[in-house]
């Protein structure tokens, strides 16, 4: 797992529940530590489980992997995977489920497009205190394909492995559509997470962020009808329900997990994503433009606030 933080651990920790040797990698030295001495913890807000797996904070040392799922922020794919390098041999297979769209395309340029697989999902996870992570897996879709459009007996042995070990997964033969499907979702509920500071129970009932949040899908829709992508989902109110159904009343979006933490977010390849793109098109995206310049904004505040 490449970028082992909350969604890595997760689905890391679901996978190595399911029978697979897996290796955590983060630069999170205190949850490596903790996951080291006591393994992992996962909670779904019902239950907790236990598994034991292995973390560490670099490559040095690490056996070349079948499969390496890349999970860091979207900012930091070219060196994560330039770092990542040694485990990744002829036959490895990278996985990218991030955030956003067009992290497929540079981590093609460090490794080759052919070693390239994306997916989306809408699994969600979050590190509580190190070595213990509130996941959502049950009813929470994973799509996965090449990136070609090909269905490959590689990427139905991986969807069947990613079945075998409890995460509901299907195989497309647009990915890149399917991506925009999760993009629908990010931006339903990103930036208005962050700027409002909701978990996704809070957000999800607050009746003036959703007719708003709505709005904000139908933008990106628009969009992606523009530049001739194709979607399934027509009904923006979906992903927005989408986003929060099946995981805990507490649970945080990403962004909003990065604003707390004083962190830089995703918001350029959500949001950001929109905008280019109906810039590209000609389609005019007003909300996600005062949006992604909203969030930008808070990053600064944040950055002057702390600047280390």
């Amino acid at each position: 797992m490449i970028g082992a933080g909350s969604l890595g651990s997760a689905i890391g920790g679901t996978l190595a529940l399911g029978g697979h040797r897996v290796t955590l990698v983060t630069r999170n030295r205190a949850h490596v530590d903790a996951v080291r001495r006591h393994g992992l913890a996962l909670d779904d807000g019902t239950n907790a489980r236990h598994v034991e797996l292995a973390a560490a904070v670099g490559y040095e040392g690490l056996e070349p992997a079948d499969l390496a799922i890349v999970l860091v922020k979207s900012f930091d794919t070219a060196g994560a995977i330039e770092a990542a390098t040694p485990v990744i041999a002829d036959d490895t297979v990278v996985l990218t489920l991030q955030n956003g769209v067009g992290c497929e395309e540079i981590i093609a340029d460090v490794v080759g497009a052919d070693r390239v697989v994306a997916g989306r999902t809408f699994v969600g996870g979050r590190i509580l205190e190190p070595g213990r992570v509130e996941f959502g897996v049950a009813g929470r879709m994973t799509t996965i394909g090449e990136l070609d459009g090909s269905v490959t007996d590689r990427i139905e042995r991986l969807a069947e492995a990613f079945r075998a070990a409890g995460m509901a997964t299907t195989v497309s033969s647009d990915i890149r559509s399917m991506m925009w499907e999760k993009l629908f979702v990010n931006v339903a509920t990103g930036a208005w997470s962050a700027l409002t500071r909701l978990p996704y129970g809070e957000l999800s009932i607050d009746p003036d962020v959703e007719p708003m949040a709505i709005s904000t899908v139908a933008e990106a829709m628009a969009v992606a009808s523009a530049l001739g992508i194709d979607v399934v989902t027509t009904d923006p109110a979906e992903p927005w329900r989408r986003a929060w159904h099946g995981l805990p009343y507490g649970f945080q979006a990403s962004m909003l997990q990065s604003v707390l933490k004083g962190s830089r977010t995703e918001v350029d390849v959500m949001h950001g994503a929109v905008c280019r793109g109906g810039r590209e098109a000609g389609v005019p995206t007003p909300i996600n433009d005062t949006l992604w310049a909203a969030v930008r904004g808070l990053e600064r505040h944040l950055a002057l606030v702390d600047p280390d």
